[in-house]
């Protein structure tokens, strides 16, 4: 089975339940509705770039990995359960996000995962200390993204990847119009955002390689730190 598939398949593991990871799983009748409605995606593009932000963690990853933010863990406890030499550290603003993400790797019986409260704007770990920094779908909801990308590149290793996905404006009009004038002011995105050439732009001031892509307003990025 290929390592997809097995991260797929222990989706069902996690005890996911929630509206939202059924949204952002693509995986459930609502969570379906939402993805087309919003981002004009199906179950097919959803795994599409999730699979693209996940490609800068290797099958055999033993080192360490911090998540920003972790959100509720559903799109990682499975990756983690397939890494069980890894040392995995998962932050969150949200108090609430990471007791859900906490369930579900001791639902799963993770013994590699820590949890810790921080802010991404002032990453609590030294230079250097990561050897991945995984963001998924994170950096449209950073009020102050400048921070965000220059405590990531902190925080990571010479050599090391930073990899993950967020939303990207122009891409997509019913998207942008969806964040506009719901997302954004239900407090869940926060502008400014980044457009594909910004985000470029921006990753290749910082890392020695980058590879872009997106799949209609999502841009999913592996980065690597000279």
């Amino acid at each position: 089975m290929e390592r997809k598939d097995t991260i797929r398949n222990a989706y069902r593991l996690t005890g996911s339940s929630s509206f939202y990871d059924g949204m952002i799983t693509c995986s459930t009748v609502p969570g379906k509705a939402v993805c087309r409605a919003v981002w004009g995606m199906g179950k097919r593009e959803n795994d599409e770039y999730l699979s693209m932000a996940l490609s800068g963690i290797p099958a055999d990853f033993s080192g360490r990995l911090l998540e920003v933010p972790v959100g509720t863990g559903v799109l990682t406890m499975p990756l983690y359960q397939t890494l069980p030499c890894a040392d995995v550290t998962c932050l969150d603003y949200s108090p609430d996000m990471m007791t859900q993400a906490r369930e579900k790797a001791q639902h799963m019986n993770l013994t590699n995962v820590r949890f810790q409260q921080g802010d991404v704007g002032t990453l609590p770990f030294e230079d250097g200390s990561f050897d991945i920094v995984l963001s998924l779908n994170g950096f449209h909801a950073f009020p102050d993204k400048g921070a965000a990308y220059a405590e990531t590149f902190r925080v990571l290793k010479p050599g090391g990847v930073f990899c993950g996905c967020f939303y990207v404006a122009g891409e997509y009009s019913r998207t942008d119009w969806c964040i506009k004038h719901i997302y954004q002011l239900m407090k869940f995105f926060t502008p400014p955002y980044e457009t594909m050439e910004s985000s470029k732009v921006r990753l290749e001031k910082l890392y020695n390689h980058v590879e872009m892509g997106n799949v209609k307003g999502i841009a999913w990025f592996v980065c690597r730190k000279a």
